[in-house]
């Protein structure tokens, strides 16, 4: 894929959509396009947040570790993006993220996405709304899991 198709496919997520062209070719010059098979982890709960993945294509499971195994507490498709929370947050992985399909990324190393939040107010407005409809989404997924009469 050439860097004027991959410009062309960053222009599609709502995160990138508003930055500025040059920027956005930065972006993808810098990143890296990764393939995952069905099965295959994306990567773990504790582990050291060193990039976000944005999802090209299929879907990703993300499961936390309990005593009795995973517990899959959400899932993330195209035009989404993951791992950003322990980017932002200086802490570990919070969940494990694994393909469910075949997925294509878009995986953008820790410095190059603070430093697209840091230069683009829109960009980091998306984030905050990225993350706080997952924080939504997650709040509303345990309550039913604690409550199963109520669901």
């Amino acid at each position: 894929m050439s860097l004027e198709q991959e410009v062309e496919l960053i222009r599609r997520f709502p995160i990138f959509s508003k930055i500025a062209p040059a920027k956005q070719k930065l972006l993808c010059f810098s990143s890296e396009r990764l393939t995952y098979a069905a099965g295959q982890e994306i990567f773990h709960a504790g582990a050291v947040g060193d990039a976000c993945y944005v999802v090209i294509d299929g879907t990703i499971e993300i499961s936390v570790d309990l005593p009795k195994g995973p517990l899959v507490i959400g899932t993330m498709g195209s035009n989404e993006i993951i791992g950003e929370i322990a980017i932002f947050g200086h802490v570990p992985r919070t969940a494990t993220a694994t393909a469910k399909t075949r997925v294509e990324v878009l995986r953008i190393s820790a410095d190059q996405f603070r430093s697209v939040i840091r230069e683009n107010p829109d960009a980091a407005i998306e984030l905050i709304r990225i993350l706080a409809a997952r924080l939504a989404n997650t709040t509303a997924h345990l309550s039913k899991l604690s409550n199963p009469a109520a669901a």
